[in-house]
């Protein structure tokens, strides 16, 4: 059942911890934020396309995590371009009430949503009221523009790939207390110094979200987790906020 809402719904950007039971408050807060009455969650392995046997594993996490939270969830394989083109999977994405996108690579979902028909059915539902989440890739994919995390590990100058806009003023890395495991002091100054002039750099913590909700021109930002959001300046000053805190994004 989809309930008439007459504004964008809320976006979740998630550190790491997607159908854990570290969510649970985060995803309870998120649906009852959606208003009175049954709801669906649509599941979205997306991200987790080119990895074998990683998106039924993701889909099977979702499906127990949200009928341990009295919510139905429909599985989706979406897990290529041809499917976001296939008219079955485009119906199984109509009118939900929360798109949830699990982790992988941003640049795989990226490329497999982008200008798709089911990349409108979600904008369009989200539009009207659906909340939006996406975790650690998921989230990535949200921004103005990705990190290519994979070109980073392989020792290459950072790359950014355009992304889908969701919040374009924004670039997302997940995983953040662990950024020293896969980049040096050194490289994540070169991040840093290399991202789009447009863009604000938004570091989340695993198990940790930045949760937007409001109206446009008064959207309001609120950290959920047990971890913290980082937020770097243009000078690459590094703010933190904690849970329950309120982060000043410009929009």
């Amino acid at each position: 059942m989809n309930i008439a809402r007459p504004r964008p719904g809320p976006v979740a950007l998630v550190g790491s911890g997607e159908y854990l039971p570290q969510m649970n408050e985060i995803d309870r807060m998120l649906l009852d934020s959606l208003g009175e009455g049954p709801k669906r969650v649509a599941l979205l392995p997306t991200a987790s396309g080119l990895e074998l046997g990683m998106p039924e594993r993701w889909n099977t996490m979702g499906v127990e995590h949200f009928q341990g939270l009295g919510v139905a969830a429909t599985p989706v394989h979406l897990i290529g371009r041809t499917d976001a083109l296939d008219a079955q999977v485009v119906a199984a994405l109509q009118g939900a009430d929360m798109y949830y996108f699990s982790g992988g690579n941003p640049e795989h979902v990226i490329e497999t949503m982008h200008g798709s028909s089911a990349w409108e059915v979600i904008y369009s539902g989200w539009l009207a009221g659906a909340a939006l989440a996406g975790c650690s890739a998921g989230a990535m994919m949200l921004g103005g523009y990705t990190l290519s995390v994979r070109s980073v590990m392989r020792g290459q100058q950072p790359r950014w790939v355009p992304a889908l806009g969701i919040v374009p003023s924004l670039a997302i890395m997940p995983h953040f207390d662990r950024v020293a495991d896969f980049a040096g002091e050194a490289m994540f100054r070169t991040i840093l110094a290399s991202a789009p002039a447009s863009l604000t750099l938004v570091g989340i913590d695993e198990d940790t979200a930045l949760v937007r909700k409001g109206t446009p021109g008064a959207w309001h930002w609120q950290v959920y987790g047990r971890q913290s959001v980082s937020v770097f300046d243009a000078e690459g000053r590094r703010t933190l906020y904690h849970m329950g805190e309120t982060v000043p994004l410009r929009e």
